[in-house]
């Protein structure tokens, strides 16, 4: 039960492109690499806040 062989991603293609026709794999492809960009820069807009917060000193504990 370890890896997949070639066969086995050869038929997993194979029905992608019988479910979604070759004509729509590309615009599926597409709006899943818009979908990876925004949720990585959703990531590294939510880090940001939160090393500014952590790196101040509240002004009663000096």
């Amino acid at each position: 039960m370890g890896s997949f062989s070639l066969m086995h991603w050869a038929i997993v293609l194979l029905l992608v492109l019988l479910l979604f026709g070759a004509g729509k794999l590309p615009k599926v492809m597409g709006d899943l690499a818009k979908g990876v960009k925004s949720f990585k820069a959703g990531l590294k807009d939510d880090d940001a806040p939160v090393l500014v917060e952590a790196s101040r000193k509240p002004a009663s504990e000096s």
